[in-house]
């Protein structure tokens, strides 16, 4: 079969795997009609949650590091797309680092430590870069009109 051919062949596979995942995962799914209004349903994804018994340490400590990450990339935003992208990002790597490390500590399988080791390295070096951009991008921001 041609190279043409084999990937219509895994593009037509990979489209019915889809389409079979997407109503296989509605089974059990509740009715639309079943659910509480928009309006009378919780906000906090966590509500309810806080200090439940069977928190294990590391889901309270990774509830903990999501809650700061959140609150953090809660920035004042400047108006400057730049300055603003930055500073989100640099509280979400940071987020994502506090609880790489919670997987290096508490985690048991070697290859989802060996992974949040990388990420841990590969953020703190992106971390850096954006900090640099971002001082630099602080002492000369953007003209306001593009070209």
């Amino acid at each position: 079969m041609k190279r043409t051919g084999w990937i219509s062949v895994i593009a037509v596979f990979l489209a019915v795997a889809a389409f079979a995942f997407g109503i296989l995962s509605r089974r059990g799914a509740p009715d639309a009609s079943s659910l509480p209004p928009v309006e009378a349903r919780a906000i906090d994804a966590h509500a309810g949650h806080e200090g439940a018994p069977s928190d294990t340490p590391s889901t309270r400590a990774y509830r903990e590091a999501a809650d700061r990450m959140h609150q953090a990339m809660n920035i004042d935003y400047s108006g400057d797309a730049d300055i603003d992208f930055l500073r989100g990002m640099i509280a979400h790597h940071e987020g994502a680092i506090a609880m790489a490390k919670i997987a290096v500590e508490e985690g048991e399988a070697d290859d989802v430590r060996g992974l949040a080791q990388e990420i841990i390295r590969a953020q703190e070096a992106e971390i850096l870069r954006m900090r640099i951009m971002l001082a630099r991008h602080e002492d000369a921001p953007a003209d306001p009109v593009r070209p």
